[in-house]
């Protein structure tokens, strides 16, 4: 699990999340604090939004998927490659006192935007979040 800041975190996909040898990478994301909540936001250029899955579980929030690599020609050699494709997971850990059941979601120009605000009741049990284009 890496640090953010005293009270965010986020980890590395679990191993056992995706086939043994199977490639996976996690997307850049950024969070941030702001008044009566926080802000997730995850660079994703070049996925549809329904190739996305935003899941809660307790004060986690896993964000999957799968970007295809559909754009260049078979048996090509790089030079360089810096873009990654295939399957993704980031599993960020939340402090108590937010309320991942009310996040909204929006996918625009590429980023990933999820705005959870502060817990005003209990939050409990498994559930997913919409993702709507902004």
């Amino acid at each position: 699990m890496y640090r953010i800041s005293s009270s965010l975190h986020f980890s590395k996909p679990r191993v056992s999340a995706f086939k043994e040898g199977e490639p996976h990478w996690v997307p850049n994301t950024d969070l941030y604090l702001r008044d009566g909540g926080v802000v997730i936001k995850v660079e994703l250029a070049g996925m549809q939004r329904e190739n996305l899955q935003l899941t809660i579980d307790g004060n986690n929030l896993r964000i999957s998927g799968q970007r295809p690599d559909t754009c260049r020609a078979p048996k090509c050699k790089f030079l360089v490659m810096e873009i990654n494709y295939g399957a993704f997971e980031s599993v960020i850990e939340l402090p108590p006192g937010y309320d991942l059941t009310q996040a909204k979601a929006v996918y625009q120009n590429g980023f990933l935007r999820v705005d959870v605000p502060e817990m005003t009741k209990a939050n409990k049990g498994s559930t997913s979040i919409p993702i709507s284009e902004g």
